[in-house]
């Protein structure tokens, strides 16, 4: 008599990985596939508990450009030591003018193009698919899926716009959204160039003190993209995590989902979350700029969460960070920050050394800041 045989072993997670990545389609392609739950790889245990929401009615400070210079360093400054994230609005005078007079429709343009990208036919969305950054451009899911134990649910095309652009860089982004997300990048920038002089201001160095260290000619570009989840209780869209760079500038739809960490004057920390505001970018803090400035500017947990529509989320965030790199090229608190009475809190590094701590660790992981620490 024949014993009966033994069911095959439930695959581990590195060859769910493999399978996944194999598939070339993402998140997304999930998702055209019909899928009714979250697949293993992208279930986190329990993703919302512990940290409450913050009550109705609280929110991130709002910082208007159009206020006088003096006014308006201080907003941000204030903004920028007690919460790390703020609203910026009435920024578009700050932004080049294009000689049509037109460009009052971005970030909307660039965000639409996106998306039309992420839902082209999977044979067509294939092709870009890849972890490889030396081309400047790459489509994948999750910049740590090999180093996370969860995967987020999202989709992005991330693009290395400085400090060593290559001159092809337009052709290599996928034709579909290329034009509309390199207009936003130089609309982006000179919203941060304004904000970076007003931090700056803030710091008690004058308006271009961050500008002249760099911390504009380093960009990447992330574009996200958060399919419609069948479970979105299980799964997250982006972990808590902090930004690595000096400034975040972003630019979401109307979907919603982001939320910033809060710790209010008690010591209590909740979740706030960061309703889409018409005509307004989000500006966040990162871990370089809490260096650069001794712990005077957080740099703030954030995550995404899943929502309940039908519809994608869409965002694009640029991080910016110092373009000065080499082996030679150090980056700490500024000179004009420390002093016997105030001394560094961090030490010296390389961008080669932070970005390579930056890059070994999962998303999640708290330890970056931490590991340069004196």
């Amino acid at each position: 008599m024949a014993s009966a045989s033994l069911p095959a072993p439930a695959p581990g997670r590195a060859e769910l990985l493999k399978a996944f990545e194999e598939s070339r389609t993402g998140v997304r392609g999930l998702v055209e596939s019909g899928v009714s739950s979250v697949p293993e790889i992208f279930r986190h245990p329990d993703p919302y508990a512990s940290i409450p929401l913050a009550p109705l009615g609280v929110s991130i400070p709002v910082v208007d450009l159009s206020l006088p210079f003096p006014d308006a360093a201080a907003a941000a400054a204030e903004a920028a030591r007690t919460w790390g994230f703020f609203h910026l609005v009435n920024y578009h005078h700050a932004l080049p003018q294009p000689a049509d007079g037109g460009g009052g429709e971005y970030p909307a343009r660039a965000l639409a193009a996106v998306r039309a990208f992420n839902e082209l036919p999977p044979a067509e969305r294939a092709p870009h698919y890849g972890r490889a950054v030396d081309g400047g451009v790459n489509y994948s899911t999750n910049v740590d899926l090999y180093n996370s134990p969860a995967a987020s649910w999202r989709d992005t095309i991330q693009i290395m716009l400085g400090p060593n652009r290559r001159p092809d860089l337009a052709a290599r982004i996928p034709a579909v959204c290329s034009a509309e997300v390199l207009e936003w990048e130089a609309r982006a920038t000179a919203a941060a160039r304004a904000v970076m002089g007003l931090l700056s201001e803030g710091l008690g160095l004058g308006p271009a003190a961050l500008e002249e260290a760099s911390c504009l000619e380093g960009k990447v570009m992330a574009c996200h993209y958060y399919p419609h989840c069948p479970e979105p209780e299980r799964t997250m869209g982006i972990v808590p995590h902090t930004d690595p760079g000096v400034l975040t500038v972003l630019a979401q739809d109307e979907i919603g989902g982001l939320q910033v960490k809060h710790q209010d004057e008690e010591g209590r920390s909740c979740w706030v979350d960061v309703k889409p505001v018409p005509g307004a970018l989000v500006i966040n803090v990162g871990d370089l700029l809490q260096i650069k400035s001794n712990d005077k500017y957080p740099s703030v947990e954030h995550r995404v969460t899943m929502n309940t529509r039908e519809e994608p989320r869409v965002s694009i965030a640029i991080f910016f960070s110092p373009g000065k790199r080499g082996d030679s090229i150090f980056y700490g608190p500024l000179p004009g920050l420390v002093s016997s009475e105030n001394p560094p809190k961090y030490r010296n590094f390389t961008m080669g050394e932070f970005f390579g701590t930056f890059f070994s660790r999962d998303l999640a992981s708290k330890a970056l800041i931490d590991h340069f620490k004196l």
